[in-house]
């Protein structure tokens, strides 16, 4: 079977020590600790012995794999709700209220 625990990391070094930014050390760090395998994807890797052993928050003794990513990014997005005094329910013109209806 599989165990794996997949984390976001900001750095890692090449003997996959582990730095987060923001809310990514949440809970990574000890979602980190959990399985099996461990495999992060970060967005940064640099030689053993860069990193400040005080920024360092998951050791490399719980990481297996740490995988670059190609396209790291924002993957959130603003998204508002219509204004509640322009928006009405009309399963005839708006494909989503018919969904819901």
């Amino acid at each position: 079977g599989g165990d794996f625990a997949l984390v976001k990391a900001w750095k890692a070094d090449t003997e996959g020590n582990l730095v987060y930014r923001k809310t990514a050390r949440n809970h990574n760090p000890a979602i980190a600790t959990a399985g099996r395998v461990t495999i992060a994807e970060v967005e940064q890797v640099v030689a053993a012995g860069e990193l400040d052993p005080d920024e360092v928050h998951t050791p490399g003794i719980y990481v297996d794999r740490v995988v670059q990513g190609e396209r790291m990014g924002v993957i959130e997005r603003l998204t508002l709700a219509d204004d509640p005094s322009t928006s009405t329910f009309s399963p005839r013109t708006k494909p989503a209220d018919a969904l819901r209806e």
